[in-house]
């Protein structure tokens, strides 16, 4: 079975995302985090964020992995263990534009539809109910207001013990030109598939959201 929870930035798809696999034991595939990985790859290698042909090369070198360690999922380039890197300003600045170059799409969304084919899953993304698996059984959208979104950013970074300089207003201000980037881009934009629901967890609990969620699954798998 295959459940695709796409949305902006920080509209909480990653952290309903993985308990919904943990309750229904399903395998948890974070999208973000493998184009997140290609930027940090990009970044140590000092490499130009649109120098496609240089990227590619370096994810060549650098296999990107998604591993359970300790119970938690955790991101790796190499042997390199990048979980805290991806989540970096630097590389929340500058992922738009690496997950917007074709080759490096063309990769990911190749490797995401490998995963997928193996085991039930749940994927969250940009693009995963209209690209990456358009016949998903169960597709979400989750949608919140900026200010929300950035309360969130700035809460996530804290508890992850990553030191900001960006003020609340500022991460904000990053998020809205995150989703006006991720909206306009040429290949496989972020939008609302015609068959997702749309949720909006502005003023909702993470459980509110996990218990919509989860209903919206037990009425699909009714129609089975």
């Amino acid at each position: 079975m295959q459940i695709a929870i796409d949305g902006p930035a920080s509209a909480g798809k990653s952290t309903v995302a993985k308990i919904i696999a943990q309750k229904l034991g399903f395998t948890y595939i974070d999208t973000g985090a493998m184009y997140r990985a290609c930027t940090v790859i990009a970044q140590e290698n000092q490499l130009d964020y649109g120098d496609e042909e240089a990227i590619l090369a370096a994810v060549d070198q650098n296999q990107i992995e998604l591993k359970v360690v300790d119970g938690e999922q955790k991101v790796f380039t190499g042997k390199n263990d990048v979980t805290q890197a991806i989540r970096m300003p630097e590389v929340s600045a500058n992922v738009s534009q690496v997950s917007a170059l074709s080759g490096v799409r063309e990769k990911m969304v190749s490797l995401q539809r490998q995963m997928a084919g193996k085991m039930n899953v749940v994927m969250d993304g940009r693009d995963i109910g209209t690209t990456v698996l358009p016949h998903a059984e169960v597709k979400i959208f989750l949608v919140a207001s900026a200010k929300s979104r950035a309360q969130r950013r700035m809460l996530d970074l804290k508890q992850r013990g990553i030191k900001s300089s960006q003020t609340l207003a500022e991460i904000e201000e990053s998020i809205k030109q995150r989703d006006y980037k991720d909206s306009h881009r040429k290949i496989s934009p972020l939008k609302k598939a015609p068959d997702a629901v749309e949720i909006d967890t502005t003023k909702m609990s993470i459980e509110q959201v996990v218990d919509a969620i989860l209903a919206e699954i037990a009425k699909s798998q009714k129609n089975i």
